[in-house]
């Protein structure tokens, strides 16, 4: 008889993490499941950017551009890459801040979802790159630019780009964490590896999730 507090959708994910993992494609595998963390922090992105959107800004403006936005969201769920190509563009140039860093997110989001990885890179590091941007949002793109440079970046460099993003004051500190681990790993450092993944499980700030998958590919990495 199956627990109340078992779940079964939790044990085949953890299942699959390490199968991934014995085939050596823990890059493939983060890319599979980092959605789920990446999830929540879009959520939060979302929030934030309605916000600055508002600061300065008359209703009808913002009216406008929320009704843009989601024509634009719109559109890539349906595959119409064209038409929410040419909304995301309008956005990035006119729109009101919070909207407008949105579409440049969802721009190199439409470069990746191509399958080209380095351009999505590439084009969240500008992002970051972009003083003009509030911090928040460049350290996001950062942790995404990472992301999709994990199969042709250089691991030391990548650890090296995104080591500030471990302070204990960053709202990303948690994925980064995660994020260095995984480097450190690709990197062949398994030890260390071992280590942060399990610093990183033990840490009761962490979200569940970020815990309970560092406590499990730690434990296989382990054996």
């Amino acid at each position: 008889m199956m627990m109340a507090d078992q779940n079964p959708e939790k044990d085949s994910f953890f299942k699959e993490i390490d199968e991934e993992l014995r085939q050596e494609s823990y890059a493939k595998l983060w890319k599979k499941y980092g959605k789920y963390l990446i999830g929540i922090a879009v959520i939060f992105v979302a929030s934030v950017a309605a916000y600055q959107g508002w600061k300065g800004y008359d209703l009808s403006r913002r009216s406008n551009d929320s009704a843009l936005y989601a024509s634009a969201l719109n559109a890539i769920s349906q595959n119409k890459t064209n038409d929410a190509t040419s909304a995301l563009a309008r956005l990035t140039k006119d729109g009101t801040t919070g909207y407008s860093i949105l579409a440049q997110l969802n721009q190199a989001g439409l470069i990746a979802r191509s399958g080209d990885a380095t351009g999505a890179a590439a084009a969240y590091l500008s992002i970051a790159n972009d003083t003009k941007i509030n911090e928040i949002f460049r350290d996001l793109a950062l942790i995404l630019s990472t992301m999709h440079n994990l199969d042709n970046g250089d691991p030391v460099e990548l650890t090296n780009q995104i080591q500030h993003l471990i302070l204990p004051s960053n709202p990303w500190r948690h994925t980064a964490r995660e994020l260095v681990a995984l480097l450190a790993k690709k990197s062949g450092n398994i030890k260390q590896a071992v280590q942060l993944y399990k610093e990183l499980a033990d840490d009761v700030t962490a979200p569940a999730g970020i815990r309970a998958r560092a406590a499990e590919v730690s434990a296989i990495l382990s054996n």
